[in-house]
């Protein structure tokens, strides 16, 4: 779409506001009153002057741009011709600067909508707001609450944006999510290292009773407290929650260790020639309430393929031992005819080590720390079976009874169900991770500081932005995205259009009348 301008002095008028406001500035920091101010009060003036200049040179800018009428014929969508022509129509634009009109042609038709040509080269919202006012409140709201948002917003720019507003901008700004990863994203044919790791986890939202699953809200009902104004003893607080699946995909290069390197590092010993370790390459991280927590695994999997096409790369799966999303996993690596290998996080497993390790030892004993460490050390070495047994024969040699020995044979089932997830000896020899530190990260960035606060109680519709937009602000697509975001409005104009195509629009510039003036031959 072209646009040519007259920027000819014919056109100063246009910017006079602007030329007397920025004259007004500069006269007044040159006045003796002025002289003797603080710096700090003359920045803040001028932050307030110079964003009203930046408003007024914006609007001129507009004006300018609104004298642009059709070169062609404006045909819709619907293949007809708008053939009345109406110019000077108005619409407010509530812009960083403060609020600016956009006056330029409609063009429309008996019964039929109009279009308005000179939006779509401007690519005009279709709200009031800016997407530069969109993209800060977005950008902002991604990582505070909207109240600390808007007061932030507040000194920054001059656009009134009230809280309910606030909430539906970040709507708009996370709609094009998925669109987005499955066009662009990871650029297939980059090189990467030869383990490909998806990490998976689940974590807890508030939400508001109407946003729960079906299945929660029966347990809320099931549920019900005992006492109006408090929870009974033991009571649980069930039906308050969605469960959040969040995803991880990276590549990284292998990284060898010894079994005494792990168990050095739990034990904060470091090493005299400390290594580099390699850091996650093209890693993206995400989390989705909305979908199904199989969907999500769906998409991982999708990521995954665009760093491995062809699927010559080792592909490991960390997972903290929940049942569910193991066979989640091998469903889909099964359904896709590619080998993965599930990966439980070690340090889950040692969890229920030490749940055993109270049972046949007092708290802060001298003796708990040695006997754990030793049976993570046999877990290291792949002997999952041999933990196992260890535990359950010393409760049983202690007569222990049914009740007393429960966590140590509630550890020995965890460990001999999932030991075909616990070949750490083969996986530290292949220098692959064995831990789920980047989705454990991942669920207290991407939910914990923001989702997870005090009193908060979220929409679906709400939260789900909101994870979508810390997610890309956490993989470092913000920007990308952000590109991706305005395209696409750029396309919803174009689709408004015969052929979506829209119509060459472009200033007429006056030309200067020639007059004969006599002379000497």
């Amino acid at each position: 779409m072209k646009q040519d301008y007259n920027t000819s002095t014919e056109d100063d008028h246009l910017y006079a506001a602007a030329d007397g406001h920025y004259a007004m500035i500069k006269e007044t920091l040159a006045s003796r009153e002025f002289g003797e101010g603080s710096e700090a009060d003359t920045e803040r003036w001028l932050r307030i002057e110079g964003q009203e200049l930046l408003r007024r040179l914006l609007q001129s800018h507009l004006t300018l741009r609104g004298q642009a009428q059709a070169v062609v014929a404006v045909v819709g969508a619907d293949d007809v011709e708008r053939t009345h022509v109406r110019p000077g129509k108005r619409r407010a634009l509530e812009t960083t600067f403060g609020q600016v009109d956009v006056e330029r042609t409609a063009y429309a038709g008996r019964g039929i909508g109009a279009l308005h040509p000179v939006d779509a080269g401007l690519n005009l919202p279709e709200a009031k707001y800016s997407h530069e006012v969109e993209r800060h409140v977005a950008m902002s709201a991604a990582r505070l609450s909207f109240d600390a948002t808007l007061a932030v917003l507040g000194v920054l720019m001059l656009a009134h944006v009230p809280k309910r507003q606030a909430e539906q901008l970040v709507l708009r700004a996370a709609r094009d999510f998925e669109a987005f990863y499955a066009q662009t994203g990871f650029e297939v044919g980059s090189v990467t290292s030869e383990l490909l790791m998806l990490t998976f986890d689940q974590k807890g939202v508030v939400m508001r009773s109407s946003d729960l699953t079906e299945a929660t809200q029966k347990a809320a009902k099931a549920g019900r407290k005992k006492q109006a104004s408090r929870r009974s003893k033991g009571e649980p607080s069930r039906g308050r929650k969605r469960m959040a699946m969040v995803a991880g995909v990276y590549t990284v290069a292998p990284y060898s260790r010894t079994v005494n390197d792990i168990i050095n590092g739990l034990c904060h010993v470091r090493d005299a020639l400390p290594r580099k370790r390699p850091r996650p390459e093209y890693k993206r991280v995400w989390a989705s309430l909305q979908l199904a927590p199989k969907q999500v695994v769906a998409e991982a999997f999708d990521e995954a393929d665009k760093r491995d096409p062809r699927h010559v790369k080792r592909w490991l799966v960390v997972v903290d031992g929940d049942a569910k999303l193991a066979r989640w996993v091998r469903a889909e690596a099964g359904r896709r005819g590619i080998k993965v290998t599930l990966v439980l996080d070690f340090i889950h497993a040692l969890e229920y080590l030490w749940r055993a390790a109270h049972v046949f030892f007092d708290e802060g004993s001298a003796d708990i720390e040695p006997w754990v460490l030793e049976r993570l050390r046999w877990m290291l070495e792949g002997k999952a079976s041999t933990v196992a047994a260890s535990m359950t024969r010393k409760a049983t040699v202690l007569g222990l009874d049914a009740k007393t020995r429960k966590p140590v044979d509630t550890a020995a089932r965890y460990l001999l169900k999932r030991k075909e997830m616990m070949r750490y000896d083969e996986l530290l020899a292949l220098g692959a991770p064995i831990a789920s530190g980047i989705i454990e990260g991942a669920c207290r960035h991407l939910i914990n500081d923001r989702l997870d606060v005090t009193g908060a109680r979220w929409s679906l519709a709400g939260a789900e932005a909101v994870l979508r937009l810390r997610s890309l602000l956490a993989s470092g697509d913000f920007d990308a995205y952000w590109r991706f975001h305005e395209e696409e409005g750029q396309r919803s104009h174009a689709s408004r259009y015969a052929g979506a195509e829209v119509p060459e629009v472009g200033i007429v510039k006056k030309r200067a009348h020639l007059r004969l003036v006599g002379g000497v031959d």
